[in-house]
């Protein structure tokens, strides 16, 4: 009897075992595809956008450093001194950087395209960016970013140049 126990207990832990999941380890879900994907190849100009608000959503630098072409640069108007400033891609590197570890949360929207040149290599397009550093300091921005994209060696789009048109 002691041994048709064992059996019994060895089954009862076995068929256990085979029908649950384990909540912490689920299985992968092989259904989504490249279409369900967060992240673009950015093999077409909306990736580009697509990814940009990636990166910001989950300050995730690395995604973000692959927008920027080597030459990238930064032009802004400072309108305190009247004066536009601009830096290169390690500079916006780190100003990005800055923001993604001082920011609780980044919400940024992609409004309509304003223009776009017929190579779709020059696009001015307004956005939304809240930055929320912590409840009671909450930031909105209103503005547009005209960009300068071109194709990379892998044929991917990249950013040349990003002229801020915002007010802020």
């Amino acid at each position: 009897m002691h041994f048709i126990h064992k059996i019994l207990i060895a089954l009862i832990l076995g068929i256990t075992t085979y029908f649950c999941t384990n909540p912490f380890a689920p299985e992968l879900d092989e259904k989504l595809g490249n279409e369900s994907s967060f992240i673009s190849d950015q093999k077409e100009i909306e990736g580009v956008f697509q990814n940009f608000q990636y990166a910001y959503t989950f300050e995730d630098t690395l995604i973000y450093g692959a927008l920027l072409a080597p030459d990238y640069i930064f032009i802004y108007r400072d309108y305190d001194l009247g004066v536009d400033v601009s830096w290169g891609r390690d500079e916006e590197m780190k100003v990005t950087n800055g923001l993604f570890s001082n920011a609780q949360r980044l919400d940024l929207i992609w409004n309509n395209i304003v223009t776009m040149t017929d190579d779709s290599t020059n696009i001015i397009r307004s956005f939304n960016l809240t930055i929320t550093f912590n409840p009671t300091d909450i930031i909105f921005i209103d503005g547009r970013v005209n960009l300068l994209l071109a194709k990379d060696e892998k044929k991917k789009w990249i950013i040349k140049k990003w002229i801020d048109e915002s007010n802020f």
